[in-house]
Formats: structure tokens, C-alpha cells, sequence
């Protein structure tokens, strides 16, 4: 019979990095307000909380990566918001940020939870930063804690 490992939302002694794009800091910022309360409200010390800010989403997987090589933290949390415009340019931002987090994951073996909203327009991302859709940065957080405990069951 195989054990059953079940994630819980106790984030103490848990030591979470955040990295957060300052581009559409009007849903970014939004999106790391709903990830600190999640953490916070899940018991996770404000003090075992460091919050690095990025240009863009672009450049968030070379800072998540640094932060998940150096031992310091538990878990990384990558936070931004890319809205499709009229170029390509969604395309490219998106992919990298989705690829390069990923791989981050997989290469330190640290949790590296996908906050970055990639979406046809604002509205969509003002639902998911705290509107109908609620708040992808809590969720980032939650996501974060929960696979934490699971692998410290391991």
C-alpha cells in the first residue's frame, strides 16, 4: 500500500523568495499583495519573506534562478503580467518566462510557482490580480507552502 503524503498550509520555518516584474506594476503589485497575505496568513514569517523586484517578466527567471541556487529559500514565487498587444513581442516575453521559470524548477529541484499572467487583455488580468477570477499571487502562495510540506515529507 502506498503512503499518502497530504500538503497542509503551515508555512512556518518556511523561507519564501519572491520575484515580482515592475511592467504592469498596476496588476504586479497586486498580484505580490495577494502572495504576502496568503504567506503571512498561512503562518510564514514576514521576516522569511524577501521580495526582489525585475524590469519585466523577461528578466524574473534570471533573478528566480539566483535566488533558487543559493540556498536561502524554500520556495520561489514569480510574479508578472504580460497582456497581448498588437506584435509578437507577447509571444516571445511569455514563452521565456514560462520556459526559463520551469527549468529553474527542474535544475535546483526548489519550487518555483508560475505568477506570471499571461493574458488577452487588462480586464482579464485585473480578474486574476484580485477581481472575479481572485488573486494569482495568493494562489502562487498557497501553491508555494503546500508543495514545501510535501517535500519535507519526502
Amino acid at each position: 500500500m502506498s503512503k499518502e503524503i497530504k500538503s497542509d498550509g503551515d508555512g512556518s520555518n518556511i523561507r519564501i523568495g519572491i520575484v515580482v516584474a515592475e511592467y504592469n506594476e498596476f496588476i504586479t503589485f497586486k498580484l505580490l499583495e495577494g502572495a504576502e497575505q496568503t504567506l503571512l496568513g498561512n503562518g510564514v514569517s514576514e521576516n522569511d519573506i524577501c521580495v526582489s523586484y525585475v524590469p519585466g517578466s523577461f528578466e524574473i527567471p534570471v533573478v528566480a534562478n539566483k535566488m533558487a541556487s543559493s540556498g536561502k529559500y524554500d520556495a520561489i514565487i514569480c510574479l508578472g503580467a504580460v497582456i497581448k498587444g498588437e506584435t509578437d513581442h507577447y509571444d516571445y516575453v511569455s514563452e521565456g518566462a514560462a520556459h526559463g521559470i520551469a527549468r529553474i524548477a527542474l535544475d535546483t529541484g526548489v519550487p518555483v510557482m508560475f505568477g506570471v499572467l499571461t493574458t488577452h487583455n487588462v480586464e482579464q488580468a485585473i480578474d486574476r490580480c484580485g477581481g472575479s477570477k481572485g488573486n494569482e499571487g495568493s494562489a502562487c502562495a498557497l501553491a508555494a507552502i503546500q508543495t514545501v510540506n510535501v517535500l519535507k515529507q519526502n
